[in-house]
């Protein structure tokens, strides 16, 4: 059994701290226990600590008449994903950085939370110009950059529901995600640079639309300057979209749909995961807060793209939190295997999500490439992904942080958009765990029979419903159940194989 190997500096500041402070709670299992055993307080509660605004307040946190599957949350409630990430930072702290965008030939721009304002309202406004209404899908092909970010809170805020692409999907791997909803648009770069050479994402995101059978726009943002080509009558210019007057949110009823997140499809069809406007800006608010320990001045990066659910839990748990986000388009190894440091270092970043892949990638490269770089402002790493074996890990914690920077391990996935299991400080570190149940989540270890396994193997299960699940598969309710719910009555069966150890970890 491993020892901890860290522990936090106790000192009533950190955001679980004061929220077990503010109610009470002694010690951390008894926070975990709470709000697994009273998920109405306990979401409420968060509601409240986070101050996530709510344009019309929920009469209950939850309704499960339906089945613990098709369970609803923070009823009768509005709620407009954009207007908590971005709205009021912009009234509260105008100037304070939002976005800063850093491409991989090392230019970089950043934009005030006003500055991100104005434009996700222009474009929302744009947008809905152009014909799109709430309920619409417009899906986005963009590298991971301010303008990622932009169209994603911009789609939120006219009420439509935002589709990532990832940026390096080829064709036909595009023209999947454009087929089942048919978007009414498309928001794709011109061209972006991959390892110094040229992607040429126009032309693949015409070619993906000729074989899904058209669309009706297409927002194409000049990212890299290059020639690519314009279909006229059809394709138009996102600087001409952000001449739009700006729009206030879309009053979003809480469980209205806000993003559409496919699985990777290595296992069947891509599916849709639907997320909805009130679930997934609370579930990913509050792990930013609790599980990262973001605060408002703070600046996060992923090593991520928007395609995948790490993309859009950066902007939500980032921004919700009053936090900057640092966005990368290029390889985060490339020209170099120090750039990834020399980023963190430049714009001080204080919370960096990795993968054990990237990490391993680099560890041949030496230490001596991060510690050439100063990296006091980092305070945690996130990692996710996929398990780690313990040589990267320990070179992580040890010679890149100096045992002093533990590592969030976090695991989830894209239909339960947000995390099962993951590290909280309070708990101290063990290497290579997940910790324990996210806050909030019922999660267990089962054994064959569905009995709890301790010390073994088993498979992973949720117990009780959460915010952040998907409310099912766009088009597939009974592939949802059948995929999710069907082993044991009432329990989702994630598809992970996990352990506990005697300490709860």
């Amino acid at each position: 059994m491993n020892a901890v190997v860290w522990q936090p500096e106790r000192d009533g500041t950190s955001n679980t701290e004061r929220f077990m402070a503010e109610h009470e709670i002694p010690d951390y299992a008894s926070l975990v226990d709470k709000s697994i055993q009273d998920p109405e307080w306990f979401w409420s509660s968060v509601v409240d600590f986070l101050g996530i605004p709510f344009q019309r307040q929920f009469s209950q946190v939850r309704d499960a008449s339906r089945g613990r599957p098709w369970t609803t949350w923070f009823e009768n409630g509005r709620i407009n994903l954009s207007e908590a990430c971005v709205d009021r930072w912009a009234e509260t702290a105008p100037d304070q950085t939002a976005v800063v965008g850093v491409r991989e030939s090392g230019e970089h721009s950043s934009l005030s939370f006003s500055e991100l304002q104005d434009r996700v309202a222009r474009l929302a406004g744009g947008l809905m110009a152009l014909g799109v209404k709430p309920g619409d899908a417009v899906a986005v092909y963009l590298p991971m950059s301010p303008e990622a970010v932009i169209a994603f809170l911009a789609i939120a805020r006219a009420g439509a529901v935002f589709i990532p692409i990832f940026s390096g999907y080829g064709a036909e791997a595009v023209a999947t995600r454009l087929t089942d909803p048919r978007p009414a648009a498309l928001i794709c770069a011109d061209g972006f640079a991959r390892r110094g050479k040229p992607v040429l994402t126009k032309t693949l995101a015409d070619r993906a639309i000729e074989i899904a059978g058209g669309i009706d726009h297409v927002i194409v943002v000049a990212y890299s300057g290059v020639d690519s080509p314009r279909t006229p009558g059809r394709d138009v210019d996102w600087s001409d979209l952000l001449r739009a007057e700006p729009v206030a949110a879309v009053p979003t009823e809480a469980e209205d749909p806000v993003l559409l997140a496919y699985t990777s499809g290595t296992t069947g069809r891509p599916k849709g995961a639907i997320h909805v406007h009130g679930g997934l800006t609370v579930k990913l608010a509050e792990e930013g807060a609790f599980q990262a320990e973001i605060r408002p001045g703070d600046r996060i990066m992923w090593a991520t793209d928007m395609g995948w659910i790490m993309g859009p839990w950066m902007v939500v748990a980032g921004l919700a939190n009053g936090a900057g986000l640092v966005t990368y388009d290029g390889a985060p190894d490339y020209p170099g295997p120090g750039r990834l440091w020399e980023i963190v270092a430049s714009h001080r970043i204080t919370f960096l999500g990795i993968s054990p892949t990237l990490i391993r990638a680099l560890q041949p490269h030496g230490a001596v490439l991060a510690r050439n770089h100063d990296l006091s402002s980092l305070r945690a790493f996130g990692s996710t992904g996929e398990t780690w074996n313990p040589d990267p890990w320990w070179w992580l914690f040890r010679d890149v942080g100096a045992e002093s920077v533990p590592i969030v391990n976090i695991s989830g996935g894209t239909e339960i958009g947000a995390c099962i299991l993951s590290v909280n400080l309070q708990q101290g570190l063990k290497p290579k765990s997940l910790g324990g149940p996210s806050l909030g989540i019922a999660a267990d270890v089962f054994d064959a029979e569905g009995r709890p396994l301790r010390n073994g193997v088993g498979e992973l299960v949720i117990k009780e419903a959460w915010p952040g699940m998907t409310r099912g598969f766009w088009g597939e309710s009974e592939g949802y159940i059948e995929t999710d719910w069907s082993r044991w009555d009432g329990v989702w069966v994630h598809g992970d194989w996990a352990s506990i150890d005697a300490d709860g970890f």
